[in-house]
Formats: C-alpha cells, structure tokens, sequence
C-alpha cells in the first residue's frame, strides 16, 4: 500500500536526518520510497527551503509537480487572511482522491513553522515495526497521513509519537 505522510521535526536539520534513516532503512528492504520531499525553515528566515528528489526516475515528473503544488501552495502564497484559506481550498481541490484533506493541508501550514522541519513521504511496502525502531528518539510529530484512522493508530504506537 503506498502511504504519504508528513512528519514535523523542531529541529530544521531533523527532516534531512530522518531521511537518512529512511534511505538505510530502504536499503534494508523495510520500506520502499517512492518519492519525498524536505522542508527545512531556520531560524530567522522570512520563508522555508525546501527540497525533492524523484526517487523513482519514472515517476519524477508527477511527482515534481505534486510537491510544486503541494509545497508551493502551503509555504509561499501570500500569508494575508482569505488568501490563504483561497490558495489551500485550490490545493485542496487539487489533491481530491489522495486521501489529503483541506484539514490535513491547513495543519501542515500550521505546525511547520520557523525553527522546524518536516518530512514529506511517500513509501510503500513498509514494515513498520522494524521502521519504527529506527526512528525511536528522533523526536518526530505525524502531522498528516492518508491512512484510515486504525493504520495511523498504528503507525503512532510503531514510531512512538508521544503527541496527538
């Protein structure tokens, strides 16, 4: 089953460190990564950096697109009341059918902020139990999932997320 989820680090290196766990983690055979992206925001800047790979030559060009929609849309539109909630109705429109809400798009915006990062990831044919042990201590927040509410249930007590 591919999965996308959305991990938010309070560290902005903490993304780019817990990809490399994934890529050792994919060269184990526990998962395998279709495509990702990383947001990193220092402190002080005005506006994030981010970053994809098309981890998967055939799929790159789709997969370029979505993370320019997807990232373009949550981290650069102007941030001035209703255009805001304007440009993540768009992006939510755009992203119908991927199990990405408007309420998962407008809590990403939210809990990626200055000082953080975040981890954008597309996998599938993961085995969680023994990703998850790679990721214990690396002080990951899911913030968003496609998964139904049981899979992300255990996806939370796999990784060990400690917050809601």
């Amino acid at each position: 089953m591919t999965t996308f989820t959305v991990w938010k680090y309070d560290d902005p290196k903490g993304a780019e460190h817990a990809f490399d766990a994934i890529k050792y983690a994919a060269a184990d055979d526990l998962v395998k990564i279709v495509d990702h992206a990383i947001v990193t925001w220092p402190q002080g800047a005005a506006k994030p950096d981010t970053h994809h790979a098309h981890d998967r030559t055939w799929r790159g060009t789709g997969w370029g697109a979505f993370w320019g929609v997807v990232l373009g849309s949550l981290f650069f539109i102007p941030v001035i009341g209703g255009v805001v909630g304007a440009g993540v109705g768009a992006l939510a429109k755009a992203t119908e059918g991927t199990g990405i809400s408007k309420e998962t798009l407008e809590k990403i915006r939210l809990e990626v902020t200055e000082g953080t990062s975040a981890l954008f990831l597309v996998t599938d044919e993961g085995n969680l139990d023994r990703l998850g042990e790679r990721f214990h201590g690396m002080g990951n927040q899911l913030i968003a999932t496609n998964l139904t509410d049981e899979e992300r249930d255990e996806l939370l007590e796999t990784f060990g997320d400690h917050r809601p």
